[in-house]
């Protein structure tokens, strides 16, 4: 069965549905029929994409902290999901910088909680960890890290998802061996988007800077990452949740990043950020001093590719095409109907540019 059927009337708890990425996944599951239950903090920024498209509407929102371990176990109890994708982290990482104890507390405690939660519940058939990218020991390689390569992130951020993963290998391997649940993370690259508000975040600097008119300063330009526009990696989770569901010799460790034709340098993604939105925007090398970043990172997708037949759908020249198409409107005042009526078009362009393997 395709996604829209397999996911249609199934109970589904979303951890950090508040957030950039899980307003988008509830807005997806929403559309193919999914009773969604949300468990996270209020948004994190404001405004938010959350806050702006009424998305409260749509689900069961429990508004509450992942390192809230009781509350947690009584959402699990209250509403018994099949499925759950957990994807609640404090996420930048010049926050975890600044506050380390936060970050450990809701990357490693919160994924700690809610796999104990999944332990307990008798009701869930499959889980999903979403880490990052940056849980590898980065050596700054020219070639892609594999699932298979060490596990050791450099700073809080990183490092505490990194932590989140092995918790994850721990439960499954001590917990899970059985198959009763299926377990699996996913590592991916940068996202951008319509509806990215979080700071230190280059395209959602990009969107505040031309709103005010003023230059785009960039941090560090030469930095290369994996962009990929929201969608992919978030179709992505939905096809590994559902062939891991289906057959849990499907479960385990995968990246989710684009092709190397989508690894640029910071400076060029911000280059084609300018040329396609146009108005006279412009940028200018500004770095602040800040706290170590890596300079490099690539993901290797081969497993992802070679066991559930995925492939990325959308060059950056088309994501671009998107965030433009979502931010002007939002910046002229669109009200939350038409904002949401962006992202159901998004969402039905790319089922439609991905072939077969969505539809």
């Amino acid at each position: 069965m395709n996604l829209r059927e397999f996911y249609c009337g199934k109970k589904i708890l979303i951890t950090g549905h508040t957030g950039f990425k899980g307003t988008w996944l509830c807005r997806i599951l929403k559309k193919f029929g999914a009773e969604i239950i949300g468990y996270s903090l209020q948004p994190p920024t404001t405004p938010s994409l959350f806050s702006i498209t009424e998305t409260e509407k749509d689900v069961t929102s429990v508004i509450a902290d992942i390192a809230d371990a009781a509350r947690l176990q009584q959402t699990f109890e209250l509403y018994r999901p099949e499925l759950v994708f957990h994807l609640a982290a404090q996420p930048i990482v010049r926050e975890s910088y600044r506050d380390p104890v936060g970050t450990y507390r809701t990357n490693v405690m919160g994924t700690v909680n809610i796999l104990e939660c999944v332990r307990k519940s008798g009701s869930v058939r499959a889980f999903l960890n979403i880490t990052t990218d940056k849980v590898y020991l980065n050596k700054e390689w020219e070639w892609g890290y594999r699932e298979t390569d060490e596990l050791d992130g450099y700073d809080p951020y990183s490092n505490s998802k990194s932590c989140s993963e092995l918790v994850t290998h721990s439960y499954k391997n001590s917990f899970f061996r059985d198959g009763s649940v299926a377990i699996s993370t996913a590592r991916a690259g940068n996202v951008i988007g319509g509806g990215d508000f979080a700071a230190d975040r280059i395209i959602p600097d990009c969107i505040r800077a031309v709103a005010e008119k003023k230059e785009i300063v960039v941090r560090n330009p030469y930095s290369t990452r994996p962009y990929q526009h929201v969608l992919e990696p978030l179709f992505a989770y939905l096809l590994i949740m559902q062939k891991q569901y289906c057959d849990g010799a499907c479960a385990g460790y995968y990246n989710v990043g684009p092709d190397d034709n989508c690894c640029f340098e910071t400076g060029a993604l911000v280059d084609l950020f300018v040329s396609k939105w146009g108005e006279g925007a412009r940028w200018i090398n500004k770095s602040d001093g800040g706290p170590h970043e890596a300079g490099f990172l690539k993901l290797d997708c081969s497993r992802l590719k070679s066991k559930m037949g995925w492939k990325p759908t959308w060059t950056l020249g088309t994501a671009m095409d998107k965030i433009v198409e979502w931010s002007k409107p939002y910046l002229n005042g669109a009200n939350s109907v038409t904002l949401k009526q962006i992202m159901d078009k998004q969402t039905e362009d790319f089922i439609a540019d991905s072939g077969e393997l969505y539809s």
